[in-house]
């Protein structure tokens, strides 16, 4: 408890997250039991001064609600928006506690009241615009942060090359693996030309027993300051109408194939105290996903596995994100058997994974994603989730799998 507590107020002013720890109390404790609990008769709702009463009441709190939990986020992730918002918001606080006793009361003592009662938002407001540069973007060399080579599995298309590209650009040599040799040498060569780093290919069968020992063995030569644990493919359809051998060989490239290249290079990164390590998981692992059954569970042990790493690391110096997109536009589809249907660019998908990278434990692209990941299963019986889901990927699988 106490290690989170100092991993969640790391990197702040104690003021700003006193502010943040009232922010949180209104979002969670406060305002629920306001709207819900509280009575229509004596609930009151103050905005801009004005008290709003009943039913009008209620229906203030709710734009409440939403700004203190938007308030906790943005502190939590140190969002760029809360440079404006943050003094925007307490300088109308100011301006409503000013206003709010005049109206009340009236006369000298009104009037006494509010310049009283402006005195310390008006000091937070100053806090907060003299503190913009808190929430400004922190630019960073991924290069000097973590070291001079990158591995990335699954690059020879879809996400694994859109990482291999975005690495490359920031000045890192990318060890470029997959199954198709031409590919990853094309990609290398490209790599090599328009970035003037350095690259390796390496062809290898992750689903084989021997394919991720080979692939560290490979690349036991380098200083590895970045893994991307990003080779995986799905597979669509009921279980009883999968190949037995497909779904192994999907369990080993998603599950067995990123635990052991982890196992075997995170400690060079430890003992250096630099490092990162990547897990490509997918919103899928968040929730059961019939039609799909096997490839969340592999996703879910991803997820599972990257978030408790991140807590293990933590402090060592060596960063750990589980990346979860939802649909994205790849190969993925083809090769899973499934109904082609529109999703996120894998460029898009890797930009989300490099700013989220030291911040959090996992990160989920775009936030119809998030909210589809992680309402449902906080909100509905996993049943009633689960048979949702059915429905939602019967639209997506061949009539002849399902």
């Amino acid at each position: 408890m106490n290690e989170w507590l100092q991993d969640v107020f790391r990197d702040r002013p104690w003021w700003m997250n006193a502010v943040m720890v009232f922010c949180a109390y209104m979002a969670f404790i406060y305002v629920p039991w306001d709207l819900i609990v509280k009575s229509v008769e004596v609930d009151r709702e103050v905005w801009f001064g004005i008290t709003f009463a009943g039913v009008w009441a209620k229906i203030m709190a709710i734009p409440h609600w939403f700004v203190f939990g938007a308030a906790v986020y943005g502190f939590r992730r140190r969002r760029p928006w809360m440079a404006f918002w943050a003094p925007v918001y307490c300088a109308q606080v100011a301006f409503g506690m000013a206003l709010w006793p005049i109206l009340t009361y009236g006369s000298w003592l009104g009037v006494l009241a509010g310049l009283i009662a402006v005195v310390p938002f008006g000091l937070l407001t100053w806090a907060f615009w003299e503190s913009r540069e808190h929430f400004a973007p922190q630019p960073r060399s991924l290069r000097d942060h973590y070291g001079d080579w990158a591995l990335v599995t699954g690059a020879s298309a879809g996400i694994g090359e859109a990482f291999a590209r975005a690495l490359a650009r920031e000045g890192l040599n990318v060890v470029l693996s997959a199954r198709r040799k031409e590919r990853l040498e094309a990609l290398g060569e490209e790599l090599e030309r328009l970035h003037g780093v350095q690259t390796r290919s390496i062809a290898v069968d992750l689903a084989s027993p021997e394919g991720p020992d080979e692939l560290a063995d490979a690349v036991a030569d380098l200083t590895l300051g970045m893994l991307v644990n990003n080779a995986g493919f799905g597979y669509a359809g009921r279980l009883d109408k999968q190949e037995t051998s497909r779904l192994r060989e999907m369990v080993a490239v998603n599950c067995v194939a990123p635990t052991v290249l982890t196992s075997r290079i995170l400690p060079g990164m430890r003992a250096r105290r630099r490092g990162a390590v990547i897990f490509t998981g997918s919103v899928s692992g968040r929730q059961p996903l019939p039609l799909h059954a096997v490839y969340s569970a592999t996703k879910a042990f991803d997820m599972l596995l990257g978030e408790a790493l991140f807590v293990e690391m933590r402090g060592e110096g060596v960063d750990v994100l589980v990346l979860e997109p939802g649909v994205t536009s790849t190969e993925f589809q083809q090769a899973a058997g499934e109904l082609l249907h529109p999703g996120e660019s894998a460029d898009d998908v890797v930009a989300v994974a490099l700013a989220a990278l030291g911040g959090q434990p996992s990160v989920v692209s775009g936030w119809w994603n998030w909210i589809r990941a992680t309402l449902p299963p906080r909100l509905a019986p996993r049943p009633l989730v689960a048979f949702v889901a059915r429905h939602i990927m019967e639209a997506q699988t061949p009539a002849d799998m399902r």
